[in-house]
């Protein structure tokens, strides 16, 4: 049988009183945890191994130009014009044979290797990509080094001409030089990763107790970012849990130095927020135009959390936080509208019914109209009874009540739905049309049973007691049906605005002083 979770806590102190008594470097290996098993195929090692042959290949070739038409170029400082003409055709001759020389032997680097690969199930042409590519940016730059040599021995005929030549040279050497190291990045293998840090992982789950009993004992905790250069609050926002965030505002002027932090995406907190969250903590709040409410609320808050002028920044995607949100949350608002509309329209139906209902009873009135006397003539039988006036009274009150929710449902179904709209207007809307829906309906049920009691209140007055007992039934069953709704939309437009900035300090027993 599994200890119950309160027996959770005291096992944890008592672990992590221990293990905070270790050096730095100890703490943090044993929170990082064991590093992710990296996959690497014969591709990638051969990829990467290939490319670095071919850079010292290019190295070697590069140097070797270099030194050679130095030596050509100084070694007749005072020729004449026929001597800068051979001068640039003997450095068009070396260019000729280096190049011929990188091509030929880039050839025999990328057809060795991917020869030996040839025993493994894969196709050959996936496992070629990366070298290919870097083979033919070798092969542009030689093709191109040739021509445009072949361009400046024919047109130039000025003295300054194997400079001219050996500044092109240069010039291509170094686009050389920069293409394959860029390859050489790419193809290098990817550094470990801790995908198991349990620090982020219970932040990722929104473990706040865990965290908060870690943090007391060991408060760097707060700067550690993951392989993402995401904090807990990052994560914890990310996956929208409210009592981690909670905990930026019990850290004081600290906050303003982890707010700011961006990830490898140039992502800040406010960009995290913009990204709709996961399915699973959506569910959390029911019904779409709630859920979108709750987004809302979140982006709100860390609006108002982070620097001003960090608000507007982009990404690398080139998206300000607003226009991620706007971009992430474009399909719940879509059917955010569709279900605020099909409920608002399925209640404006039933407030049209008992609109009708209602407004027909008031003329025909329980006992009917005097007809026999004359001051009385056209009065109601029973106008003079208590019950009658109530009758009266709850019938006129369902009416308006129905007609105002008729009303209410129908500014419902005519909202613009702008992202705003989802905050207070047409939540406020569809709790005001709920409550003025029942109210309508009770106070018709009132009037449909105080009937009775005009009609049959001598010696029967045991029906009308039955008849309204079983007339509480649909007020019952509309409570007991709605409630969910009600109360969601109730606690999420009202109550939701508590979900941030605590009252009750969990962190620490009040705020740090900083």
């Amino acid at each position: 049988m599994f200890p119950e979770k309160k027996n959770a806590l005291p096992l944890l102190e008592f672990i992590w009183e221990d293990i905070a008594k270790r050096p730095k470097t100890e703490i943090d290996k044993i929170l990082r945890g064991p590093p992710d098993l990296i996959r690497q195929d014969t591709t990638t090692v051969s990829s990467w191994a290939i490319a670095m042959q071919l850079q010292n290949l290019i190295s070697e070739h590069v140097a070797k130009v270099k030194e050679e038409t130095e030596n050509i170029i100084t070694r007749y400082p005072d020729s004449t014009d026929q001597d800068k003409v051979d001068q640039a055709r003997q450095l068009q001759k070396l260019i000729s044979e280096c190049l011929v020389n990188l091509h030929t032997e880039t050839h025999k680097i990328i057809k060795g290797p991917t020869n030996s690969i040839k025993q493994d199930n894969k196709p050959i042409s996936s496992k070629k990509d990366q070298d290919s590519e870097l083979q033919n940016i070798i092969l542009e730059h030689i093709s191109n080094t040739y021509d445009k040599a072949q361009k400046l021995v024919k047109t130039f005929r000025r003295k300054d001409q194997a400079p001219l030549l050996q500044n092109f040279i240069f010039e291509q050497i170094e686009k050389l030089n920069k293409a394959s190291q860029k390859i050489i990045i790419e193809l290098k293998p990817a550094k470990e990763k801790y995908s198991s840090r349990v620090l982020f992982i219970a932040a990722e789950m929104g473990n706040t107790n865990f965290l908060v009993e870690l943090i007391r004992k060991y408060p760097d905790l707060i700067w550690k970012v993951n392989d993402d250069n995401q904090t807990i609050f990052h994560i914890a926002i990310k996956h929208r849990h409210e009592g981690i965030y909670n905990l930026l505002y019990e850290i004081g002027a600290m906050k303003d130095l982890i707010t700011p932090l961006k990830d490898l995406k140039n992502n800040n907190m406010l960009h995290l927020v913009g990204k709709i969250a996961k399915q699973k903590r959506l569910e959390d709040v029911s019904g779409v135009a709630l859920q979108m409410q709750r987004e809302l609320l979140w982006f709100k808050e860390v609006k108002n959390m982070i620097p001003p002028s960090y608000r507007e920044r982009v990404n690398e995607d080139g998206l300000t936080p607003h226009e991620l949100f706007t971009k992430e949350h474009k399909d719940l608002v879509t059917h955010g509208e569709k279900w605020m509309k099909g409920t608002a329209n399925q209640c404006m139906i039933v407030a049209a019914l008992i609109a009708t209902i209602v407004f027909a009873a008031a003329f025909t009135v329980p006992g009917g109209y005097n007809q026999t006397n004359n001051k009385t003539n056209g009065f109601p039988v029973f106008h003079s009874k208590a019950t009658f006036m109530v009758f009266v009274v709850a019938d006129a009150i369902s009416l308006f009540l129905s007609c105002a929710s008729i009303l209410i449902f129908l500014s419902i179904l005519t909202s613009r739905y702008a992202e705003d709209d989802f905050l207070e207007s047409v939540p406020k809307k569809l709790i005001s049309g709920l409550l003025t829906l029942f109210m309508s309906i009770t106070t018709m049920t009132i009037a449909f049973g105080v009937s009775f009691f005009v009609l049959y209140h001598e010696g029967l007055i045991w029906m009308p007691i039955l008849i309204c007992a079983f007339g509480l039934l649909p007020v019952l069953l509309y409570i007991w049906l709605q409630y969910n709704l009600f109360s969601d939309v109730i606690r999420s437009t009202y109550r939701s605005r508590y979900l941030f900035k605590p009252h009750k300090h969990v962190l620490y027993y009040e705020n740090p002083k900083v």
